[in-house]
C-alpha cells in the first residue's frame, strides 16, 4: 500500500493583480519515508515554484486510495465506512477510510467515489465529503517510466497547436520526390546548354543583354 506524505510548503505568490503573498500550500507526495518525501517535494517543486520556497512541515496522511479524473484538478476528501468481523472475537466493527478524488463539486465527487469503489465485496457508506486543500499530488514515477522513449506515432506540441491556430505547415518531401526534382532540374540545365551553343544570346539574362547592348558601339547599331 503507497504511503501519502502531505507537505507544507511556504513561498511567496504573485497574484493575478501583479502582488505579492506568503502562502502556504499543501502537497501530497508517495514515498517510504520522511526524509524521501522531501527530497521528491524539492525535486517536484524546484521547476514549478518560482523563487524560493520552504518546506514547512511534512506529516503522514491517512489517505488510502486516490483517484483522479484528467477532467478536473479540484481534490474532494471522502470519509468511506464499512463493517468486517473482527478475527477474534468475531465481532462486526467499523472501518473508516479516507479517500481523495477530483470533481466538479460534491455530488460528482460521491458518483466518482462510488463508481470507484463498485468492485469492493462488502457494502459500504460514504457520510462526508469536503473539498480538501491539496493543490496537486506526485505519485511515485520510476526511472524506467520516466526515461520511456515517445511513441512514433505522437508529433510534437508545436506541430499540434500550428494546426488549431490554422497554420499549415509544408510536408518536407521524400527521397523519391527529391531524386525527380534533382532529375527534372538537370534535364533543364542540359536544354539551356545545348540552346546556348546554338545561339549564344538565348543563354543570356534580361540584365546581360542589357549589359551586352552597351558594349556595342552606337555607329553599329
Amino acid at each position: 500500500m503507497k504511503i501519502w506524505f502531505q507537505c507544507k510548503i511556504k513561498y511567496q505568490k504573485e497574484e493575478e493583480n501583479g502582488k505579492i503573498k506568503n502562502v502556504s500550500e499543501p502537497y501530497l507526495v508517495d514515498a517510504v519515508s520522511y526524509t524521501e518525501a522531501e527530497a521528491r517535494i524539492y525535486e517536484e517543486l524546484g521547476s514549478v515554484i518560482r523563487g524560493e520556497f520552504e518546506v514547512t512541515s511534512i506529516t503522514k496522511s491517512r489517505f488510502v486510495d486516490i483517484f483522479h479524473y484528467d477532467d478536473n484538478d479540484v481534490w474532494y476528501k471522502c470519509k468511506v465506512t464499512y463493517m468486517v468481523a473482527d478475527e477474534n472475537s468475531g465481532k462486526e466493527k467499523k472501518i473508516t477510510n479516507m479517500m481523495l478524488v477530483t470533481a466538479a463539486n460534491v455530488k460528482e465527487a460521491y458518483d466518482r467515489i462510488q463508481e470507484s469503489l463498485s468492485t469492493m465485496l462488502v457494502p459500504f457508506e460514504i457520510p462526508e465529503i469536503a473539498q480538501s486543500p491539496i493543490v496537486e499530488i506526485f505519485p511515485y514515477v520510476s526511472e524506467e517510466d520516466r526515461e520511456q522513449v515517445i511513441p512514433e506515432n505522437l508529433r510534437p506540441l508545436s506541430e499540434v497547436e500550428a494546426e488549431a491556430r490554422g497554420v499549415v505547415r509544408p510536408i518536407p518531401p521524400g527521397p523519391a520526390e527529391i531524386a525527380a526534382m534533382n532529375a527534372e532540374d538537370k534535364e533543364a540545365e542540359n536544354v539551356r546548354n545545348e540552346e546556348a551553343e546554338e545561339d549564344p544570346f538565348t543563354a543570356l539574362s534580361e540584365t546581360d543583354e542589357e549589359e551586352f547592348e552597351e558594349e556595342i558601339p552606337a555607329e553599329e547599331k
